[in-house]
């Protein structure tokens, strides 16, 4: 595959869903403008995020809408050819999920609900079972939100599944118990930027991280958006201000190269792996 341009979106949405889908077809419309074959949008983007980790406002929470209703079906239709991966709150048969898409303008490709929810927020959103690459034009994907990269394991499941590239949406905010008084400092910061280099590197494959910025209720988020290559390398980064990271890679020969001496994928020991807490 020849190279392709990538691109991380740090940036804030709030709690109205149509002015944030307005906001979304402008970003894809410069993108396309300017190239991007992937865009990653945060986590949260259709509707925001909850206001509070450990005791979100079950009164207040991020209006949900369906996979295939008319908020989708506008980002479908400004895709084109363009691969965009975006986060929402999800309604689907009573519940509410947090949820991520890929899609082109021939429509989704793929869906993953978050699995693993920190603190409280399991009073905000049921939990997803799942993680599973699939197909792309810009090659075989897979999909983490927030608090899922924080565990080998989902990335690894992905890359098992042939995943070469992986999308990790965040609405990642600053450490709610010992906040620092600049967001470089902050404990979770350091912890964003770590996680995205080891996921990357010991599956040896693409990660496309994106995050939300600014100021939800009590939640202060960290941008960082950035793109990571299979060794683990920042290729492209925006900090904690609003951007877009962008950087053209081929995918292919990148990971090949990665992978040429060392494949960790192949060198496991799975046979010497507990599998259960004792």
């Amino acid at each position: 595959m020849a190279p392709i341009r990538v691109a991380a979106l740090a940036a804030h949405f709030g709690r109205d869903v149509e002015r944030a889908v307005n906001k979304i077809v402008g970003i894809i419309e410069s993108a396309s403008r300017d190239g991007i074959d992937l865009l990653v949008l945060p986590d949260a983007s259709l509707g925001g995020y909850i206001g509070d980790l450990r005791a979100p406002d079950i009164e207040h929470l991020p209006p949900a809408v369906e996979t295939d209703g008319p908020e989708l079906a506008r980002i479908v239709a400004a895709a084109g050819p363009m691969t965009v991966c975006v986060g929402y709150t999800e309604a689907a048969a009573g519940e509410r999920y947090n949820t991520a898409v890929c899609l082109t303008g021939d429509g989704i490709l793929g869906t993953h609900r978050k699995v693993h929810q920190p603190a409280g927020e399991s009073l905000a959103y049921a939990a997803g079972d799942t993680f599973a690459a699939f197909d792309t034009p810009v090659g075989r994907m897979g999909m983490l939100i927030d608090y899922d990269k924080t565990f080998p394991e989902s990335a690894r499941t992905l890359a098992l599944d042939g995943a070469r590239i992986i999308a990790a949406l965040s609405a990642w905010p600053a450490s709610v118990t010992d906040r620092a008084s600049r967001l470089p400092n902050d404990r979770q910061s350091r912890l964003f930027d770590l996680y995205d280099a080891a996921r990357a590197a010991e599956n040896q494959v693409v990660l496309v991280s994106s995050n939300q910025t600014g100021v939800m209720d009590k939640l202060r988020f960290l941008g960082q958006a950035k793109v990571v290559g299979p060794g683990g390398e920042v290729l492209a980064k925006t900090w904690a201000k609003g951007g877009m990271a962008v950087c053209d890679i081929d995918i292919d020969a990148e990971i090949d190269r990665a992978r040429r001496v060392l494949h960790h994928l192949d060198e496991r020991r799975v046979d010497t792996y507990r599998q259960e807490r004792p």
